[in-house]
């Protein structure tokens, strides 16, 4: 007897439909799994066989084939157990083969045939909604977290046997509606707001243009300055993410396996801030079965490095792609996968190993070697890929108390300008395949980036005086662009080119010249 049951099987950020086909033959009792299974595939075999036993089905004494289609592909992961047991008990005739081919399965089951929670459930779903199939047989505890999807049925089941039971008419499982559980989001109240920081307005200026365009951002400065504080705050003032958004990177936390079941979806904009002791794999992704990576679990929002320089160089040396093409693959002999990185950095370093070289209240214990080896764990093409470079001192008394009676910005007031500059920006690029200034190249600098004679002859002072890269160039022109947008004007004028160069002044300082 033949069956056929619908699965799906994860290839980065997407999925494929597969078909489980089972057939039962005469010959001595084996079950042979082919279509280029993994190794979690493979070891499916002796959980299927308990979980079918132990929920008091008869496991057929014949020879059983399952192949996984198409063969061509590698299979992995431990949702195939479901599909596989579903197929089996068709092909014996404990399920009709015709009430379940509308259906799709996905579940990892237990030996007393409980189905139990898998990663990257959402994906799989949505993969296998766009191939036709909109009734989905899932774990519970996935239920949530798929029920984001509004145009499909989710049955969600704790034990192999209510599925059968449910086809068998034994039963009623209701398709699962997500009740009490919003998806659009009003900005959190528990952020931590910009108005706790005394001073440092013109740090917080820099802030709101990296923010206004996904900028990349390094802050240098001593220990004690703020540079963690304000950098934490960056999220307060991002605007929210649109539901397309959400479901993109709620996709790569599923596929991580970060999601709960109280927070089966991402709402506010990530905000990862990785130890400087992380691994290579563990920044940008991989591993045998490849996951996402911290660059793209920053997906939409903001990946925040402290102590900058004493990440491994290995590591930061491969953020230089995800920086400049907005996504990461990884490869493998057999497949190649792509994750998506869309993500802003901001860095934060100390002037050198002691922290205080140019603080004026304390004095630097280095030496200058230890002063320009420090400096120079940041490479020049890494350093061109920082569109912001911001000094940033420890505040005065004055300020600390709040004697010099200049009101702190808070977070709303940025946010609500940094909202103007966006929707200025997805006007003027919605022909475009860009959505920010941060994202223009050459081409559509020439475009949109018009400079008068004052400021052309102003870049150009500035590119032989601080001997500027083409790209550092190309990023001071798209930063102009975003201040312009910030104040609300169209033209770029040269206070505009000027202040794009004062964020760029650091270039020399940071490379121990």
């Amino acid at each position: 007897m033949l069956s056929r049951v619908f699965t799906g099987s994860l290839y980065g950020l997407e999925s494929e439909l597969i078909t489980v086909e089972t057939d039962l033959s005469a010959g001595l009792p084996a079950l042979t799994l082919v279509g280029l299974p993994d190794l979690t595939v493979k070891e499916s075999k002796e959980r299927i066989r308990s979980a079918i036993i132990n929920s008091n089905y008869k496991f057929p004494a014949k020879r059983i084939t399952i192949n996984l289609a198409p063969a061509s592909t590698k299979k992995e992961g431990t949702h195939f157990d479901l599909p596989i047991a579903i197929g089996i008990l068709a092909s014996i005739k404990i399920i009709d083969s015709m009430t379940i081919k509308d259906f799709a399965f996905i579940g990892e089951l237990s030996l007393d045939g409980k189905v139990n929670h898998i990663n990257g459930a959402l994906p799989l779903v949505i993969g296998i909604r766009n191939k036709g199939i909109k009734k989905i047989v899932l774990p519970i505890s996935n239920a949530k977290e798929v029920s984001i999807i509004d145009d499909v049925e989710i049955y969600p089941i704790s034990k192999i046997d209510e599925i059968v039971d449910y086809f068998l008419n034994k039963t009623i499982i209701k398709p699962y509606k997500n009740s009490g559980y919003n998806i659009i989001t009003t900005l959190r109240k528990d952020k931590a707001d910009f108005s706790d920081v005394s001073g440092q307005e013109t740090v917080k200026r820099a802030l709101q243009i990296g923010v206004a365009a996904s900028h990349n951002i390094l802050m240098i400065g001593p220990p004690g300055a703020g540079k963690t504080m304000v950098a934490r705050r960056i999220p307060s003032i991002m605007p929210p993410m649109t539901y397309e958004e959400k479901l993109e990177v709620t996709k790569l936390y599923s596929i991580a396996g970060e999601l709960s079941e109280r927070s089966p979806m991402i709402l506010d904009r990530p905000f990862r801030a990785p130890h400087h002791t992380i691994s290579a794999v563990a920044m940008v992704g991989g591993g045998s079965k490849p996951r996402p990576g911290e660059v793209s679990l920053a997906h939409y929002g903001v990946l925040f490095l402290d102590e900058f320089p004493e990440f491994n160089r290995k590591v930061i040396e491969m953020l230089r792609q995800p920086m400049e093409d907005e996504k990461i693959t990884i490869n493998r002999i057999s497949s190649s996968l792509t994750f998506p990185s869309k993500i802003m950095v901001v860095a934060a370093m100390n002037p050198c190993p002691c922290g205080y070289y140019g603080d004026s209240n304390h004095e630097c214990t280095c030496k200058p070697y230890q002063i320009h080896n420090y400096l120079s764990k940041i490479s020049g093409p890494l350093l061109d890929r920082m569109d912001i470079q911001i000094e940033i001192m420890p505040v005065n008394y004055d300020s600390l108390i709040g004697n010099n009676k200049i009101k702190p910005r808070n977070s709303e007031e940025m946010r609500k300008e940094i909202e103007r500059a966006r929707t200025v920006q997805l006007e003027r690029y919605k022909k475009e395949d860009i959505n920010y200034n941060s994202q223009l190249n050459p081409n559509l600098i020439k475009k949109y980036c018009i400079l008068n004679k004052e400021s052309k002859d102003l870049m150009k002072e500035a590119f032989y005086k601080f001997s500027l890269s083409a790209r550092a160039y190309n990023k001071i022109i798209k930063l102009s662009r975003t201040i312009a947008d910030i104040d609300g004007i169209n033209q770029i004028e040269a206070k505009h080119i000027a202040e794009a160069i004062q964020y760029r002044s650091l270039d020399k300082i940071v490379r121990g010249i």
